[in-house]
């Protein structure tokens, strides 16, 4: 048995030149971190004792007697790839719910891949995993993302990344004082707005004619760079709030789906209430609103977004982890056996004789 832990993130500046109709031609670049709320993934191979080969437990519960006949996108293809011939059993939990803006379908990709090269005794390094779940999600499924969420459930961490027009992936850590990271994790909140919407639909609306925004996306590489500086100098982190703001509202411009009156409003309260700036997580559309706010500012921000529940959070270091394994017993040769042929369905004697007439027999203490 593996359990992974994988965390999900964070992007201040750059979403959108993520995206490979874009950096394919002029170049990407974003600054973004890994936070401490996580997508936990347990998977081990399923003894054969079970009438199902396969049984995957998320918002829903599968259990399916191939790798085809499960429902789950990512499952499925993941199932295909590694365990098409020995019987799997896969648990999903989140610190956070899916379709926020958190990355967590990325995060969800980076934690599963983790957990079947270790379950398959395959080392794999971190960029390895980030590309493999690139792959997956742009590849295999067709889903409309970009790359940066799998780098940063990957690699964990503050972290500058370039995306070459070559295809190359350059991760470089921002490397400040601990002081410093902790008076910068000390200026940001992060509220749900209770809106659940997927990513990539949000995506949809303007990735497919993004050669057309390039007025709005020109400028999210100059401040990529210069949230960067700001951060590894020893100057106010204001600035780093008002940047955020300006990102914001360049990003609002792509399409109406990015906000809606009701965010606009509550982003604009925040503002009146000492916030100096934020953004809407992911693609935008709803999830989770990031603010930028003086700690002496943030009760006023608290109070006047009452509505909202606040989710305190602090910066993850460490990316994708294995947090336990376990060898547990070698059911290989009895599975392999069982590959291809049904198994019969368990038997409630104790069913059958109340379907006779007859008295079930008790069980022994």
């Amino acid at each position: 048995m593996v359990i992974t832990r994988t965390p999900f993130r964070v992007s201040f500046f750059g979403g959108g030149t993520d995206y490979p109709g874009w950096f394919q031609r002029h170049g990407g670049a974003v600054l973004a971190c890994g936070i401490d709320k996580y997508c936990y993934i347990t998977l081990r191979y399923l003894p054969p004792f079970f009438p199902h080969r396969y049984r995957i437990v998320y918002s829903r519960t599968e259990s399916c007697g191939s790798p085809s006949e499960i429902q789950h996108p990512a499952v499925r293809a993941v199932c295909e790839q590694f365990f098409a011939n020995r019987g799997v059993e896969i648990h999903h939990d989140g610190d956070l719910p899916a379709r926020s803006g958190m990355g967590s379908s990325s995060s969800f990709a980076v934690g599963l891949l983790n957990a079947a090269y270790a379950l398959t005794g395959t080392m794999t390094s971190r960029m390895q995993l980030a590309r493999e779940a690139i792959r997956l999600e742009q590849d295999v499924l067709k889903e409309t993302v970009g790359c940066q969420d799998q780098v940063l459930a990957s690699y964990g961490g503050l972290h500058f990344v370039r995306f070459d027009p070559s295809g190359e992936i350059l991760v470089r850590p921002i490397t400040i004082s601990r002081e410093r990271l902790r008076e910068f994790s000390g200026h940001l909140m992060l509220f749900f707005t209770g809106v659940i919407r997927t990513s990539s639909d949000v995506a949809g609306s303007y990735v497919p004619d993004i050669a057309s925004k390039e007025a709005q996306l020109a400028s999210y590489v100059p401040m990529v760079e210069e949230g960067s500086r700001i951060l590894s100098s020893a100057r106010s982190l204001r600035p780093f709030g008002e940047l955020l703001h300006k990102a914001w509202m360049a990003k609002r411009s792509l399409s109406p789906e990015v906000s809606s009156p009701e965010i606009d409003g509550w982003y604009e309260t925040a503002r009146k209430n000492g916030a100096v700036g934020g953004k809407l997580l992911g693609a935008g559309g709803g999830g989770f609103l990031l603010l930028f706010v003086e700690p002496s500012r943030q009760a006023a921000v608290r109070e006047a977004l009452g509505e909202l529940l606040e989710i305190p959070f602090e910066l993850d270091s460490l990316g994708s982890q294995i947090i336990f394994f376990d060898r547990q017993n070698d059911y290989r040769q009895a599975d392999l056996r069982r590959s291809g042929r049904p198994v019969a369905a368990p038997i409630d004697r104790n069913a059958s004789l109340a379907a006779k007439g007859a008295a079930p027999k008790k069980k022994r203490l």
